[in-house]
């Protein structure tokens, strides 16, 4: 998701930016301005586009984000868009507005993962509560993505005798069982626990124990894995 905007939206901000973005997707301009001027009174980076098709069409920066999303629209509808992202695998926390709101619509966004549904008029500070929820809610995601990649960024400096070492050490068999299983001696396995714990900088067998969990990290019970 970086790169640059093909057509870029109205407030856009074309310098790579740290702070969190909102995204406005809304085909009435009058109402589109009124929301780039919002966010921006609040010190917040906006980029408006007029259809979902328009941002689509666009390479959107890959940062802290949220998207205003008004459910009708030309072309492909807010909901619609919704659907699309999702197949996409882009995770961009989503806030709809609409002048036509209607339950059935409400229940289908809501159960898709929208942050929230606000039906016009709405109050400014009610909408950006929502935009605080919805760019936590992003902040989290990507410290949590981040985490994952460290991770298995370390787990993929152990040798593969290394490897079967942790995750048989992490399911809870003690050095002797471990040294059973791979037909080495304990002391060997010991050796390697040591190496295991250095290299996934693991203070404790909690802590090891944790990453493997994040990792989703099983025991088999191995073949003889070669160092």
């Amino acid at each position: 998701m970086t790169g640059r905007f093909d057509t870029p939206g109205e407030g856009s901000n074309a310098k790579a930016s740290t702070k969190a973005i909102v995204f406005v997707v809304e085909d009435d301009i009058s109402m589109r301005r009124s929301l780039t001027n919002l966010f921006q009174s609040v010190g917040l980076d906006v980029i408006a586009f007029g259809s979902a098709r328009e941002m689509l069409q666009s390479t959107i920066p890959d940062v802290i984000s949220c998207l205003v999303l008004d459910v009708r629209l030309p072309g492909l509808s807010g909901l619609d868009y919704q659907t699309e992202l999702a197949r996409l695998n882009i995770h961009i926390p989503i806030i709809f507005i609409t002048g036509h709101g209607d339950i059935p619509m409400t229940v289908r966004a809501m159960k898709e993962g929208a942050v929230d549904f606000l039906s016009k008029p709405f109050r400014d500070q009610e909408l950006l509560d929502a935009v605080v929820a919805a760019t936590e809610r992003d902040r989290k995601r990507r410290e949590a993505q981040q985490m994952v990649a460290n991770l298995q960024s370390l787990f993929e400096t152990l040798s593969p005798r290394e490897q079967a070492v942790m995750k048989l050490v992490a399911a809870g068999l003690m050095n002797k069982q471990v040294a059973a299983e791979l037909g080495l001696a304990e002391i060997t396995v010991k050796i390697y626990r040591g190496h295991v714990m250095k290299k996934m900088r693991a203070r404790s067998l909690a802590d090891l124990i944790r990453m493997t969990e994040t990792l989703g990290i099983r025991a088999n019970r191995p073949e003889q894995t070669q160092v």
